[in-house]
C-alpha cells in the first residue's frame, strides 16, 4: 500500500495545476476500456458485456466510442479557450485544428493498410488491402467530427451551435425514416432500420462502394458503422461534450462550488439518459447506426460518468487509484495506435501455420484458464505490457500529440 501511494504520488505530482484531472482520468478510463475490448485472446470467446450489441440494443462496450467523441467535445471547449487566451486568431486556430484532423485521418488510413497475411501463399496486399482500403473508421470519424465542431464552435453564435446538436438528430431521424431509396432491382424501401437495408447503408454503398466499407457482406447494401450519414449524429455527441466543457468553465469562473456542479451534471445526465430510453421505441438504440436514442443515452451516461469522476477526484480528493489511467490518458492516441499495430503484428507473424497470437492463446492461455477466462486474460496481459511501456514514456515526459 505504501509503495502504491508513492507510485501514485509520483504520477499525480507531474500533473500541471491548471489541468482538469477528472477529465484526464475519464479519458484514461475510456481508452483503457477501448483497448481491453478490442484485444481479446479470441473473438470466439468474449463475455457479453465486452462485445458490441449485434444490432439494436447496447452493451457497455457500445458506450466507449461515443465517450471518446464526448471527451473530444469537452477538450474542444477547453483548448479553444486556452488558444484564444494566448491571443491566437481564429484563422490560426482553424489552421492548427485542420492539421490535427488531417493527421488523425491519415493515421486511420495507415491502420487500414497496416496488415499483411504471411500465412496465405496467394495473399495480394495491393488487391486485398490497398485497392480495397476502408476509407472511414474510428480515427477518421474523430477527425471529421473534431474539425466540424471546431469550425462551428468558432464561427457560430453559441446558441446556434448548441441548437445544432438536436437539429442534426432531427435531420438524421427524418432522413432515415422518411427518405425512400432503391436497390439495383428497382425495389423501393423507406424507413427500414435493418442491417444492410437502411438509408445509411444505401448512402455508404452508393458513395463509398462495396470495396471500401467495413462490412461488404450485408445485403442489399454494404455498410460501414463509421459511415457518412451516421457521422451527423456523431457530431451531436461531440456537441454535448462541448456544452459540458463550456458549463464547467463558466462554473469555475463564477467560483461555483464543486458539489453544485456535480448535481447539475447528474441532472442533465439523467435527463439525456431517460430521453434515450424514451426514444428507443421510435428509433431503437443502435450504436452502428448512431441513432438519436443512442446519442442521448451515451451522452447522458458520459455526463454521469464525468460527474462521478469530478465528485470522487476533485470534490472528495480520492485520487490515488486514478494514476494508471492518467498514464494511459496522457498518451491516448499513441496508446490506441500502439495497440492496433501490436495486435496486427501478433496476427501477422506465423507460427506453425497459424498466427503468433493464435498460437500463444491456444498453447498457453486457453489450456491454463479456459476459453472465456483465457481470452480475457490475454486482454489484461496486453494492458499490463502496454502500461509498462507507457509508464516509461510518461516518466520521460514523452507525450505524443497529433
Amino acid at each position: 500500500m505504501v509503495f502504491f501511494s508513492r507510485y501514485a504520488e509520483s504520477i499525480l505530482s507531474k500533473i500541471p495545476s491548471n489541468r482538469m484531472l477528472s477529465l484526464d482520468v475519464f479519458r484514461g478510463l475510456t481508452i483503457t476500456a477501448m483497448i481491453l475490448v478490442n484485444n481479446p485472446g479470441s473473438w470466439s470467446y468474449v463475455y457479453a458485456p465486452l462485445s458490441h450489441a449485434q444490432w439494436h440494443g447496447w452493451t457497455p462496450t457500445d458506450l466507449i466510442f461515443p465517450f471518446f467523441i464526448f471527451i473530444v467535445g469537452v477538450s474542444i471547449s477547453l483548448s479553444v479557450t486556452v488558444m484564444q487566451a494566448k491571443g491566437l486568431s481564429q484563422s490560426a486556430i482553424v489552421h492548427s485544428s485542420a492539421i490535427r484532423a488531417a493527421k488523425l485521418f491519415a493515421l486511420g488510413l495507415f491502420l487500414a493498410l497496416f496488415y499483411f497475411n504471411f500465412i496465405a501463399d496467394n495473399y495480394d496486399w495491393l488487391e486485398q488491402r490497398l485497392y480495397s482500403i476502408r476509407l472511414l473508421g474510428v480515427l477518421q470519424r474523430i477527425a471529421v467530427v473534431y474539425l466540424f465542431c471546431v469550425l462551428s464552435y468558432l464561427y457560430l453564435p453559441k446558441k446556434y451551435f448548441y441548437a445544432m446538436g438536436p437539429l442534426l438528430l432531427v435531420l438524421y431521424a427524418v432522413l432515415m425514416l422518411c427518405v425512400p431509396y432503391n436497390d439495383t432491382q428497382g425495389n423501393v424501401y423507406q424507413g427500414l432500420l435493418i442491417k444492410g437495408n437502411n438509408l445509411a447503408a444505401w448512402v455508404d454503398h452508393l458513395l463509398l462502394t462495396t470495396n471500401h466499407v467495413y462490412d461488404s457482406s450485408t445485403h442489399p447494401f454494404s455498410f460501414d458503422p463509421e459511415g457518412l450519414l451516421s457521422t451527423l449524429p456523431a457530431v451531436a455527441s461531440c456537441i454535448s461534450g462541448v456544452a459540458v466543457g463550456d458549463y464547467l468553465q463558466r462554473a469555475t469562473q463564477n467560483r461555483t462550488p464543486l458539489l453544485p456542479q456535480v448535481k447539475m451534471l447528474l441532472f442533465w445526465g439523467l435527463v439525456l439518459t431517460s430521453a434515450g430510453w424514451l426514444l428507443d421505441p421510435v428509433f431503437p438504440i443502435n450504436k452502428q447506426l448512431w441513432s438519436p436514442s443512442f446519442v442521448f443515452l451515451s451522452s447522458g451516461i458520459a455526463i454521469l460518468s464525468l460527474a462521478l469522476c469530478i465528485y470522487v477526484i476533485d470534490h472528495r480528493g480520492i485520487k490515488g487509484w486514478s494514476a494508471p489511467f492518467i498514464v494511459f490518458g496522457a498518451n491516448s492516441i499513441a496508446f490506441y495506435l500502439f495497440a492496433c499495430i501490436a495486435e496486427r503484428i501478433l496476427i501477422m507473424v506465423p507460427v506453425q501455420g497459424i498466427s503468433l497470437k493464435a498460437f500463444l492463446f491456444s498453447h498457453v492461455y486457453q489450456p491454463l484458464l479456459g476459453n472465456y477466462n483465457g481470452s480475457l486474460a490475454w486482454s489484461l496481459s496486453f494492458l499490463i505490457v502496454s502500461y509498462v511501456i507507457f509508464h516509461y514514456m510518461y516518466k520521460k515526459r514523452i507525450i505524443w500529440k497529433v
